[in-house]
Parts: C-alpha cells; structure tokens; sequence
C-alpha cells in the first residue's frame, strides 16, 4: 500500500507540472527573457532565491523532467561559476540520489525475486567496482541520468557510495554548463555547449580511473615478480599438478581446445574420490544397506535373517568396484586424449618451472605459461597424545587396512559427526561392529539444521551406532592391553575401549612439499586464491579441495574449468565460479541432500524466508517403498515462490534433488515445478508435492471466496 501511495504522489506532481504547462518554463529562450527581472529579485531575496533554485532543481532531478540543463545554464546566468557549481552540484546529487532511493523502493524486491541469482554476479561487481562504473557514467553526457538513477538503484550500491560517486562524476560536467551559463546570451540552444571535443574531453577523462587503475595492476604484478626472470617461451600452455578430480578436469578442458598441457602425479590416477573417497565408501554403503534389508526383511514382507557374509569378499567387492571406474581416469586414456601425463613428484622451483622427480633417479623440468595446482587434501588428524602408540585409521588408510582383516572391527569408535564419520558408523554398525560415534559438540551434522540433525541421529541410532554428544577427545592409551580413548563430557573424564578409533574430523589442503613455501606463495586453511582462483602469482591457479571452500568431488570439476580457462585466456578475460547452486549430498540412508541456503544459514545471513515443508510419508511411492522417514523442505522469500534453498531428507535424495537444482541455477520458482507432470509413482512427485503446499498457503482467497458465490448463483 505504501508503494501505491508513493506512485501515485509521483503521478499526481508530474501530471500537474504538465497539466498546468510548467516546464514551458524550462526552456532556454524564456530563461533569457526573464534574466533581467530575476538578476533584481536575487539580489534583493539571494536566500530564498538559492532555497527555491535548490527545490526546483532537486524535483526536477529525482523526478527526471526534462530541464536540468536548461537549470544549469541558469545557475551560472544567475549566481556565476563558484556559487552556480556549488548549488548545481548538491541539488543534482541530491536530486539523483532520490530518484535512485525510488527506484529501489518501487522495484528491487520485485527486479531480485525475478532474477535474483542472475543479478549476485552483478551486485558483486557492484560491490567491487560500482565508484568506479558509476563515476565513468556519470562522466560521459552520452549515457541518460534518469537511467543511471534507475538501474543503479536495483543494485546493492550503498547510498553514501552513491551520492559522493554521483557528485564527483557530474563535477566537470556541472562546471561547463554552468560556465557556459555566465554567458547565457550567447548560448542559442544547449547542443552548442557540448561539441565534439568536449565530449571527447570527458569519455578520456572518465576512462582515466581505469586507466590508472590498470597502472596500478601493472605495479602490483611487477612488485610480485621482482628477483624473478620469466622465461622467453614455454614448453607447455599448462602444467597441472595433481590427477584427482580437479586435475582431470583441468587437463581435459586444456587438450580439448588444443593446449599442451602436462598433468603430474604422484600417486594414483583419480584422486582421493576414486581410490580412498566417494567410491569405495559408497560401494561399502550399498553391502552395508542390504545387510540391514536382511535383518530387516519382515517390513517387506519376508524371513527376517542375520546376514552371512565374509568381510574380505565385502572389501573385495569394494576394490573390484574402483578397478571396473580406473579406466575412465587412467593414464592410457587421458594420454590417448593428447594430454602429456607424467608420474612423478612435482616441485615447483621458481613460478613458471615444474621439475619433476620419478623415483628411479630421472628428474625432468618443464616450464609452464601457467600452473593449475590440484593437489588435493588428506585427513586432518589432530594432535592427540598416544596416538602412535594405540594407532588410528583415516579414510584414507581405512580400505588398505580393511583389506587384510578376515573380520569387521569389533569394537569401533569413530571420532567426528560429519558426513565422513556420519557415514561410515552407519555401515560399520550395519556389517556388525560395535560402533560408538564421538562428537565434541551437541549433535551430529552440524552443517545442517536441526530437524536434519535429528533425523540423522534417529537414523545412526537405528543402525546400532551409540552416539555420544559433548564429547572432547583428549588423548589415547593403552591399559592392560586394552585401547581406550580418553574423552572429556559435562561429569569428566572417561575411557572409551576401541580395538580400532578412525579419525574423520575433517581434510587439510595439502600444501606442503611442492615448492609454495619456497616461492613465498600465500596459503592459510587452503591455498589464498582470489575470486578468479589466482594464487599469489597471478599465473597460477588452484581448483578441488586445496582451494576450497567446498571440499566435495563436482565442486573440484567445476572450479576446475574457471581455473582451467582463466590460465589459458586470462589475459583477455576471467571468470569467477559462484557456488550459490552447489548442491551436496551425505549418503547416510535416508540421504541428506542440500542446495542453497538452510534455515540456520539464513537466519546467520539475515534473509528473510518462509519455509515450506512436505514430509515423506505421506507420498505414495515412500509408502510402498517402506522408505517414508524423511521430508522435503524448501526456503522461499516470504510470500515468493523463488527458491532460497532446499533441504531433502529421504531414499534417493541426491537424485531429487537435482530438480531443484536445476530450477535455482535458471530461475525458476515452485510454480514451474508445480506445473511440471512428474511420474506416478515415484519419490520425485514429492518435489511438486512441496510446491503444491507453498501454494496452498499463497491460495488467493479473494477469488476463492467469488468463486464460492459464483458456484451458489450457478446453482441456483
């Protein structure tokens, strides 16, 4: 309502100005008329001559009537350079800035909830650049204020950013019209003040911030490569450092489109994913999960039985499962696609040479115009006391130990809540360990909201998995030839026996040993990188886990290809990788899915939102599935049907949610979804069932309540 009021007091003043024929006085040849009676009137009232000039020229402005020029011409006729620039000067900006407050009143809810995630990329670089941009606007007549005041106004620009950037840009404009004013007789029409090299004068001087800003570039580059000699030519495009996820990309995308590229491993083909990652624990899940359908038949309508199964034949599976995927990252094939793959340590000794060591005595040095660092990550093991001495697995030392026991471990703790822990406790549990799950803080998941947290411990729980919440380890020690780990809760110290403690508190970027320390190149967590994943030499880049924020398997692809292309086309143009629609999925069973925002972040981020809930059990596949543990939970704006984020909780909810994911990343909102025919029965009907709840609480009742009284007459 307050919006419509505010239109319609605009409507109603410029509709008098017009109706009442106002602006005829904004014209050149009455201003000239009349230069002699206002010259007596200001200096005898200069106060309210200035005060009312000031009113005037501000409604002209932020109403965008034609005629601030003619305004500006007359404050130099009347109160000359000094005192015309000044008032000239705040009343257009106060003027603009108005009209700019308008526009994001009147439209930007409306502009974002229409095109909210194009525009994140837009009010970055506003963010970023916006003094900039607007200042060189501001600067060439060419480009229509109101439409500045416009479009700036749907963007995320601070007010105070606005005005002074305004100000400073309209100066040297404000100055020649209002110079040109002093001389108001002999001014025919306002073309005559700006010709060609005026205009020229001020498109060089509004290029002149990013000229020197460019400059300053240029310095900046120089200062990080000073005692450094840059070879004349190279031997390759791009050397890539590491064969996980990233590095495979990366090495692919480069030897597509024809560049040489080296791609370097020490290790094996395919990364952690492949070998200690997401394939062998899913592979385990799925021996893990029909273990717990045997012993669960009866709600299928069979002889429940305690599953018999030899471990090695489980872990035996698991590695013939890596084997049949090696293929698709081996060497032959990525050399078959033309890239130069070389196993061997790689160390970087100066910015642009890698020198290779193979471990038989041969070392080998390439130059690269650019590097993509893909080195990956490793379990962080904290620094507990007695470790080494009781022993502790990780992910990544788990399945090679796994593989020579004839049985499962039988007394099992896992340390960490996360996805990793989350996971392999579930399966542990399930193929008859004793598992225990410690977590220092109050639940599991954590990254997720509460109610998701819940479902995941009913779940562990469900699967035999004892869970202890508050939990602090401490350290490890061996009593009596018993293993304990020593832990701290609200009532104290306690041992917990372990025949094995696997650590999954989380992955460290491996940073170490391949010449960052030497070159001075910047690294915290993770490698420092900026938006573009430029490392500290701006030649290099990183992509995967070792650039972060995200460590999962499909984030490290798609960094992969903004580093990849950067490194090669850079220098005419880089991108930035957004991860506003980077889904993620825990493959606990139910499965928990995510993209975009949660509750808890929302609420961290301060964006507003409404929340819209459909649970599992009510949907008619889950039914017949005996699968109805779970929810579909999607954040909206309030009263909007764009999608902030969704949360699946349930059987396949890594696959349902791609639907989602797909509607965020082109901006799309429940309506779509809701509109779109979905397969009777399947799990994804509950991703339109959700939409049909959002739209039962937006149901506009007015024309329900019509078409009540419609239905009655025609009845009737």
């Amino acid at each position: 309502m307050k919006k419509l009021i505010l239109v319609a007091v605009i409507a109603i003043i410029i509709w008098a100005i017009f109706h009442f024929n106002l602006n005829s006085y904004l014209d050149l040849e009455v201003l000239k008329a009349q230069q002699e009676s206002i010259d007596a009137f200001y200096r005898s009232n200069a106060i309210l001559v200035i005060a009312a000039f000031l009113g005037i020229y501000i409604t002209v402005t932020a109403l965008s009537i034609p005629g601030a020029a003619i305004m500006t011409l007359a404050a130099g006729a009347i109160f000359g350079v000094i005192v015309g620039t000044v008032i000239v000067s705040f009343a257009s900006t106060i003027g603009a800035t108005l009209a700019f407050l308008t526009s994001r009143y009147l439209l930007r809810d409306w502009v974002e909830d229409k095109f909210g995630s194009r525009l994140k990329k837009i009010n970055e670089g506003v963010e970023r650049d916006g003094a900039f941009y607007l200042v060189s606007m501001r600067l060439v007549p060419a480009f229509p204020f109101f439409m500045i005041n416009l479009l700036m106004g749907l963007t995320k620009m601070k007010v105070w950013t606005y005005f002074f950037a305004s100000q400073i840009g309209m100066l040297a404009g404000t100055i020649v019209f209002v110079n040109a004013g002093t001389q108001l007789s002999q001014v025919n029409s306002v073309g005559e003040v700006f010709s060609l090299p005026v205009i020229g004068s001020f498109v060089l001087l509004a290029i002149f911030p990013w000229i020197a800003k460019a400059i300053i570039a240029l310095f900046k580059r120089r200062r990080i490569y000073k005692g450094w000699s840059r070879p004349r030519s190279f031997d390759r495009n791009v050397i890539v450092i590491g064969a996980g996820s990233a590095g495979l990309v990366s090495a692919v995308i480069a030897t597509t489109i024809k560049a040489k590229v080296t791609l370097i491993e020490t290790g094996k083909m395919g990364g952690d994913c492949l070998n200690y990652g997401c394939v062998p624990s899913k592979a385990l899940i799925k021996s893990a999960k029909v273990a717990d359908q045997i012993r669960h038949a009866e709600q299928y309508g069979l002889k429940s039985a305690e599953p018999e199964f030899s471990f090695p034949a489980v872990i035996k599976r698991v590695e013939d499962i890596i084997a049949a995927i090696e293929p698709h990252d081996s060497v032959e094939r990525f050399e078959g696609m033309g890239v130069d793959v070389v196993k061997g340590y790689a160390r970087m000794v100066d910015p642009w040479t890698v020198e290779i060591d193979k471990g038989n005595g041969e070392k080998r040095k390439l130059t690269g115009r650019s590097i993509v660092l893909a080195t990956g990550a490793r379990p962080f093991v904290p620094p507990l006391p007695g470790l080494e001495e009781t022993g502790y697995l990780t992910s990544d030392t788990l399945w090679e130990q796994m593989a020579k026991r004839d049985k499962t471990p039988g007394k099992l703790i896992v340390l960490g809540g996360g996805p990793i822990g989350c996971e392999l406790s579930q399966s542990f549990s399930r193929l008859g360990s004793d598992v225990t799950l410690v977590e220092m803080g109050n639940r599991v998941m954590s990254i997720e909201d509460e109610d998701v947290s819940a479902v995941a411990a009913q779940s562990l729980e469900a699967s035999g998995v004892h869970l202890r919440f508050g939990h602090k380890a401490t350290r490890t020690e061996i009593s009596d030839g018993t293993k304990y780990l020593v832990v701290e809760n609200a009532d104290g110290e306690e041992r917990l026996p372990f025949d094995d403690l696997l650590i999954a508190v989380g992955r460290a970027a491996r940073l170490e040993g391949y010449g960052l320390e030497e070159l001075g190149i910047e690294t915290g967590r993770t490698l420092v990188t900026n938006e573009h994943l430029q490392a500290t030499f701006p030649h290099m880049y990183a992509a995967g886990d070792v650039a972060g924020p995200y460590q999962l398997t499909h984030n490290a692809s798609h960094q992969a290809w903004f580093a990849t292309v950067n490194a090669l086309f850079g220098q005419f143009k880089k991108f930035k990788p957004g991860y506003e629609h980077l889904p993620w999925t825990t493959f606990l069973d139910p499965e928990i899915a995510h993209v975009g925002l949660n509750e808890q972040q929302a609420r961290s981020e301060g964006v507003q939102f409404e929340v819209t809930k459909y649970e599992l059990d009510d949907l008619d596949r889950a039914i017949a599935e005996s699968a109805t543990q779970g929810f579909v939970k999607v954040l909206t704006p309030p009263g909007k049907d764009r999608i902030l984020g969704v949360t699946i909780v349930g059987q396949n909810a890594g696959e349902l949610l791609t639907e989602f994911t797909f509607a965020m990343k082109h901006g799309m909102g429940l309506g779509k979804i809701l509109g779109t025919i979905h397969t009777y029965p399947t799990m994804g009907e509950a991703n339109k069932f959700v939409a049909g709840e959002w739209r039962k609480k937006h149901k506009p009742e007015w024309a329900l309540n019509l078409l009540e009284r419609y239905f009655k007459w025609a009845r009737s």
